[in-house]
């Protein structure tokens, strides 16, 4: 074949494949995820809260030479129990059993029109669902907002925390403290509506990856959008509206002090993730979300926290340098 002929053949090939993994990215999910594949088998906690009935979907993997320890994996607010797909396999394979739920308000769980969301009831909420499975104790894990709810959980449930690993964690810091003004649900939920693809891959690559981006982060970009493009996309955006004013006005940093469970805190160091930073004065935003120095204030007022600095990843370091992180990872829960 002519060389002519063999580049313009390789280049549509490329084209193709491209147009494919873009087609895969872009594609439209049910309001619980549905279309979307999870890395292992899911189960459901159906259960009566505030007056209805929710389903919590749940991940629950043995390890095949169990160590006899349970981990817990608590996802962030823009995430959900898939994206630990590799830190599951990892954990699997060093003897834990691994429980990764999807919060109710999230992914494949119950997405309801009324829901009084709290910290507290989701914490008590992942307890129950521990209860159901025979849990008594385990390790928590929460990235990002799961770090608010790993806080959340440790301080009401101390007996139930083996110990506690809070991965570039949000809420290390009170925004509304701060000086960042207050959105109203309303205003969220119009703001929501608005989310796409490109929006939510934006606000990554700036904040949570300093401007860098790999090919396969996208996959977890069109897990969400894939929800907010569906036809489930109204009921998807109000619960994260509602999420959202949980965060802001649910702040946990003040009771670091009364954490009595061992505490590793994982830091991406340039991460910049500062939730309603773009609605704060530019005086105000320009000092939010500096975890080169959060992590530290954290782990001094955390009894006996440690502190394990990534200086060259940001807000999701499992995902960024998958080996580096759970070498980490594994070494903390050894030592601690």
């Amino acid at each position: 074949m002519p060389t002519t002929k063999l580049v313009a053949l390789m280049c549509t090939l490329t084209f193709c494949s491209s147009m494919v993994a873009m087609a895969e990215e872009r594609q439209e999910y049910g309001p619980r995820l549905e279309g979307f594949d999870y890395p292992y088998k899911t189960e459901t906690f159906r259960f009566t809260g505030q007056g209805q009935p929710l389903e919590m979907v749940f991940m629950d993997i043995a390890a095949d030479k169990p160590n006899g320890e349970t981990v817990v994996l608590l996802h962030g607010k823009n995430f959900c129990g898939a994206t630990w797909e590799t830190t599951i396999k990892v954990l699997n394979d060093a003897g834990y059993r691994v429980i990764a739920p999807d919060q109710i308000g999230f992914c494949k769980s119950s997405k309801p029109d009324r829901y009084q969301f709290s910290f507290h009831q989701l914490a008590e909420n992942t307890r129950a669902l521990l209860k159901q499975q025979g849990i008594e104790k385990a390790t928590v894990i929460g990235h990002s907002m799961g770090g608010m709810l790993a806080t959340r959980f440790a301080l009401m449930y101390p007996e139930s925390t083996g110990r506690m690993v809070l991965v570039n964690p949000i809420g290390l810091e009170d925004w509304k403290a701060q000086g960042v003004p207050y959105q109203s649900i309303d205003a969220a939920f119009e703001a929501e509506k608005r989310t796409t693809f490109d929006s939510i891959k934006s606000y990554q690559q700036k904040f949570y990856y300093s401007g860098q981006w790999k090919p396969e982060y996208d996959r977890w970009v069109g897990m969400s959008a894939g929800m907010y493009q569906g036809s489930g996309g109204d009921i998807v955006a109000w619960n994260q509206a509602l999420t959202s004013d949980m965060v802001f006005t649910q702040p946990v940093v003040h009771e670091f002090d009364r954490i009595k469970v061992p505490t590793i805190l994982m830091i991406g160091m340039t991460d910049k993730t500062a939730p309603g930073a773009n609605r704060a004065p530019d005086d105000i935003a320009r000092k939010l979300g500096d975890y080169t120095q959060l992590g530290k204030t954290a782990a001094a007022a955390i009894p006996n926290a440690k502190l394990v600095e990534f200086e060259d990843l940001g807000h999701s370091p499992q995902i960024q340098d998958p080996d580096r992180f759970h070498d980490a990872l594994l070494e903390s829960l050894r030592s601690s």
